[in-house]
């Protein structure tokens, strides 16, 4: 799974001089948290987010006159709200590569670039979590496993080989190592037709601890 699959494209762009009141107006408009900013080759020199802009909206306790006030915002820009130094990803990059710089850098979505450095994209958390949600096989009707056994080789041939025996098949899978227990991996498995008793039973002699099976 790569970048390009699952980032929204194409992407909106503003210019660093578009006053801020029109970004944010162009953000409610069209629903978005973000937007890149690019220069006027179509690079990218900074990303604003709704909250940048709104952090610079008046406050209620400003003295200033309503005609005062439409003054100062309308002189200022994108370009003074911006993030210049922005963390990017590109399309052909690793999901998960996505994602970990997303962890990283505390932030919620990634403009993705091209070769040149122009946004063809936009990727976010919330792109992650669909990720997440097909690769456990989320909205699919089967027997869920969550189990832990030891981290070694043909561990995952021999469990795929049971399920197949008992004439099931695996749907989805997703494996990580136990932080407390070292050797040890946990495993969350969701499989199709196939008996729940006879597959634990069996999963159990091979040496993995079924901690909890359930149909969904």
């Amino acid at each position: 799974m790569f970048v390009r699959n699952h980032m929204a494209s194409p992407v909106v762009t503003i210019a660093p001089d578009m006053p801020f009141q029109d970004a944010l107006k162009l953000m409610k408009e069209k629903k978005f948290e973000r937007l890149p900013v690019v220069d006027k080759s179509g690079k990218l020199i900074g990303l604003v987010t709704e909250e940048d802009l709104l952090y610079a909206s008046p406050s209620q306790a400003t003295s200033l006159s309503v005609w005062e006030l439409n003054y100062l915002l309308s002189k200022i820009t994108v370009g003074e709200l911006m993030t210049k130094d922005v963390t990017t990803t590109t399309p052909d990059s690793p999901i998960e590569d996505a994602a970990q710089l997303m962890v990283e850098k505390h932030v919620s979505g990634l403009p993705v670039v091209d070769a040149d450095h122009k946004p063809v994209g936009i990727i976010t958390d919330g792109d992650v979590f669909e990720v997440f949600v097909e690769m456990f096989g989320g909205g699919q009707h089967g027997l869920r496993l969550s189990m832990e056994g030891p981290r070694k080789k043909g561990v995952l041939a021999a469990i795929s080989t049971a399920v197949f025996n008992l004439g099931g098949y695996i749907i989805s899978v997703g494996t990580v190592e136990d932080d407390e227990k070292a050797g040890v991996f946990r495993m969350v498995m969701k499989v199709k037709e196939v008996n729940k008793k006879q597959l634990v039973d069996t999963l159990e002699k091979l040496g993995d601890r079924v901690i909890d099976a359930r149909d969904v």
